[in-house]
């Protein structure tokens, strides 16, 4: 009989039973060891790191703690607005927003040197045309701004004139308009700055007081929103932001282009706390040569329509979760400008030597510009509403003025889906309805089922008021009425009659508090969460309609 080999089994042995366990071979328990030990080692790390993050934790308490009794809340507030980077040090970088305000000397920003003007390159004079605020349209500061601090509002107050009248552009600056390489279809909408936030992730800080340097296409439209206040914001708090523009119109040699600016100021500098100016929109055109080389009109404004047409929010502590006021006002003219074409300084003629410069006056040399032949061309209206849908999704129904709303309904026989509301529904002048307009009211099933079934409209509660109050329109008063019976602060969504009868309604703080409940929770089965949509929020904007359409349907008129 052979032996058996290491690491070979032999036979089982004789016996009436099975015989004691062998010892596991050496590799394996070798292994098995290891595992331990490894398991160990890692069970001991988590247990340091977790430490670690405690103490750390508790260090960080302690020196906020530390921080807040030497400096107190306010002064912590200052302290926290200019410590960017939350380690509780002021760098050089960090404190140079004070340098420059002690000291009255700013050194020229870094953006700047990305805008030098070459001689030789045309040129093009901007003027701001600015009227402030008028603060008795601000609906919470009636009576002398009652309940409002005057120190809240000095900076909104001594807003009173554009920061830079007047300022010279070359062509060139402006090459950011131009439509991108390959997209040449009209009202076919691209971004020149693009939107980065969304419902989903959050919003920005409201505790700021400086804006970032801006970057690439920013550079130039930082540079003319610094024509009204040296503190704009390139890019919003909330969604959507950015800038977005279109082509209305195409020559040989030009383009027309319309763009549509989301952006904001901030009014405040420490110690003062932050003040949010945040007009609805920019909006305007520009007529540039397909190589940027001239332009030949440039415009810029707040469109100025309607009768509140900018948001402003400022923080009342001295923390991120301070109490945040709210109010909306109307601003007369916030405009900028070209003054004729752009021209050369000099001219030169083939050799390169100059013919013809610009008088010691300073005066613009003269030209004789040819007329454009346009070989497309886009309406305003449509272009606008193109450059409106690639901003807000919602508006791919079509909302119809309040009275002519109800004028489609009569004659198509269908129910009025109404949204009455504070602020603008459809800019940056309210944030009532930024929930609404960012989450359901774009939503698949959403959208299909208001173009399907409904007229829809959106109001300003003043203008309703404004309605209400003219007796030369009994029936459009009687519509306000009917309207302005249902309202409660800040936004009511309705299903009305073309009549004006509200058949069914509901608040915008109710629906945000019923969609933050859980379904189980929810005695009212109206507004139960169909296992169709994941969505509460969509889920309960479908039921809210369909509720109108079960109760508003049977009476219209056959």
């Amino acid at each position: 009989m052979g032996r058996v080999r290491p690491g070979e089994r032999g036979p089982p042995g004789p016996g009436p039973g099975p015989g004691p366990a062998a010892p596991p071979p050496a590799p394996r328990r070798a292994r098995a060891l290891a595992l331990l030990g490894a398991l160990v080692a890692a069970a001991a790390a988590v247990a340091a790191a977790r430490a670690y993050a405690r103490h750390a934790e508790a260090q960080a308490a302690a020196r906020q703690e530390s921080a807040l009794k030497s400096l107190g809340t306010e002064g912590l507030f200052l302290f926290s607005s200019l410590d960017t980077d939350r380690d509780l040090y002021i760098s050089p970088e960090e404190f140079k927003p004070i340098a420059e305000k002690l000291t009255g000397s700013a050194p020229a920003a870094s953006y700047e040197e990305e805008l030098p003007l070459d001689p030789s390159e045309e040129t093009l004079t901007i003027e701001a045309r600015f009227q402030p605020l008028i603060p008795e349209s601000m609906t919470k500061s009636k009576d002398g701004f009652l309940g409002v601090s005057r120190l809240a509002l000095s900076g909104l107050r001594n807003w009173t004139t554009a920061a830079l009248p007047s300022a010279v552009f070359a062509a060139r600056h402006f090459r950011p308009f131009l439509p991108p390489r390959g997209q040449v279809e009209l009202g076919e909408p691209w971004w020149i700055i693009p939107s980065e936030l969304s419902v989903f992730t959050g919003y920005l800080s409201n505790n700021r007081f400086y804006p970032p340097p801006p970057k690439g296409k920013e550079v130039i439209i930082h540079r003319l929103l610094s024509m009204f206040h040296p503190r704009p914001f390139v890019k919003t708090r909330f969604a959507p932001q950015g800038a977005v523009a279109c082509l209305t119109a195409i020559s040989d040699f030009y383009y027309t282009v319309m763009f549509r600016i989301h952006a904001e100021f901030q009014l405040s500098e420490p110690p003062d706390f932050p003040f949010w100016f945040s007009p609805g929109q920019f909006t305007g055109h520009i007529i540039l040569s397909k190589d940027a080389t001239h332009v030949r009109d440039f415009r810029l404004f707040v469109p100025n329509h309607r009768s509140l047409n900018v948001d402003m929010e400022w923080l009342y502590g001295a923390s991120e979760n301070s109490n945040m006021e709210v109010d909306i006002g109307y601003i007369p003219q916030m405009e900028l400008e070209a003054v004729g074409p752009s021209v050369p300084s000099v001219i030169l003629d083939e050799d390169g030597n100059v013919i013809d410069s610009r008088p010691p006056s300073g005066e613009p040399l003269q030209f004789v510009f040819e007329e454009i032949k346009w070989q497309q061309e886009l309406s305003w209206e449509e272009a606008a509403r193109r450059l409106e849908v690639a901003m807000y999704p919602f508006k791919k129904v079509a909302y119809l003025p309040f009275t002519e709303a109800f004028d489609q309904a009569k004659a198509k026989n269908k129910l009025v889906h109404s949204i009455l509301l504070w602020g603008a529904l459809d800019d940056q002048s309210c944030g009532s309805g930024r929930t609404l307009r960012e989450t359901v009211l774009e939503s698949s099933p959403i959208l299909a089922l208001l173009n399907e079934s409904f007229i829809s409209t959106w109001s300003l509660v003043r203008e309703l008021e404004d309605m209400q109050n003219n007796q030369e329109n009994p029936s459009h008063k009687k519509l306000a009425d009917l309207h302005l019976e249902k309202y409660s602060f800040p936004v009511e969504m309705m299903i009305c009659l073309p009549n004006g009868t509200v058949v069914h309604h509901i608040n915008a703080n109710y629906f945000l508090d019923i969609t933050s409940m859980k379904p189980e929770d929810i005695e009212n089965n109206v507004f139960s969460f169909p296992s169709t949509f994941e969505d509460p929020s969509t889920a309960t904007y479908v039921q809210f309609l369909k509720e109108g359409l079960r109760r508003g349907l049977p009476l219209l008129q056959p």
